[in-house]
């Protein structure tokens, strides 16, 4: 076993690894810049078991009547060789196969889980992701097909990279209207391959994060040593961000008010900081942030005056 490798067993306390899932890669790649994060899926940490133990547990997740219904759906789509599944599709000469999926993230090699269908057709693949959620009159979530856009990605990028000729068209199957039968609908994903490409590519080697730990460091350890980047959203993506987000506040951060808001001050760092250069308070690192928080509340007080 490597240094690496043991030192990442140690953070999940020697218990079995939690696999990558299209869904945490997408969910880490929205968010490249957290280490914490990043270190913590590396090391197959499970994190909502974490957030229990720190006192702030995960309070997201599907509800057990969607729970139901995505098994209910799977295990229709399943039954008889995928009969309605190829229906819905209507691909000619496709047939299912396995693939045993990995892809490299930050520097290490990961398997990744299979929570998908492919099907091989005329020698090429393709990635079926099926959802629960429901296509009324043609219609479905757009933040839902998004998210599912987002994990099909994933699979499609771990196949090509894996030496298989995929398309970036992706199936989406979910079930019609109010009904369990399913419905297909094709899926455009190169914007979304092109944004994961970027992503994985910015996140930080796994080696770099695990370097400054002590031999033995726990995953507790870890969150105490390891910075966080939180943002709002992370609050539907990541089971640490409830305390990641009281961290934060505790520290006075900007990013708790959103990257946009993050963004719009440049970079500084504290609500604090940003109060003081409001203030007219001078700044070698951020001058022309500074000049434009001063004028910016200038013309507030003109405005509510």
């Amino acid at each position: 076993m490597t240094e690496l490798a043991e030192r990442l067993r140690w953070l999940r306390g020697g218990a079995a690894p939690v696999r990558y899932t299209a869904r945490t890669i997408a969910a880490l790649t929205a968010n490249p810049g957290c280490a914490r994060r990043g270190l913590l899926d590396a090391a197959g940490v499970d994190k909502k078991a974490l957030a229990d133990r720190l006192g702030h547990p995960a309070r997201f997740g599907q509800s057990r009547f969607a729970i139901t219904r995505t098994l209910g759906f799977e295990a229709r789509l399943k039954a008889d060789g995928y009969a309605e599944l190829l229906a819905a599709v209507a691909l000619d000469g496709a047939r299912v196969v396995t693939v045993e999926l990995t892809i490299d993230i930050a520097g290490e090699p990961a398997a990744l889980e299979p929570d998908l269908v492919l099907l091989r057709a005329a020698g090429r693949l393709h990635v079926v992701q099926v959802k629960s959620f429901a296509v009324v009159d043609g219609q479905a979530p757009g933040d839902k097909v998004a998210a599912a856009a987002r994990q099909a990605a994933v699979h499609v990028l771990a196949l090509r990279r894996l030496g298989h000729d995929t398309s970036h068209e992706v199936y989406l199957v979910c079930p019609e209207n109010f009904s369990n039968a399913p419905v297909a609908n094709l899926v455009d994903v190169r914007r979304e391959l092109g944004v994961l490409e970027r992503q994985l590519a910015r996140l930080t080697r796994v080696s770099d994060l695990a370097e400054g730990l002590p031999d033995g460091a726990t995953a507790e350890e870890a969150v105490e040593r390891v910075p966080a980047r939180y943002a709002p959203e992370c609050l539907a993506a990541c089971e640490l961000a409830f305390y990641c987000r009281q961290e934060a506040r505790c520290a006075g951060e900007t990013d708790t008010l959103g990257r946009s808001v993050r963004d719009a001050v440049g970079g500084v760092a504290t609500v604090a900081e940003v109060r003081a250069l409001a203030a007219g308070g001078a700044s070698a690192e951020h001058p022309e942030i500074a000049e434009l928080l001063a004028t910016a509340r200038t013309l507030r007080a003109e405005a509510t005056s």
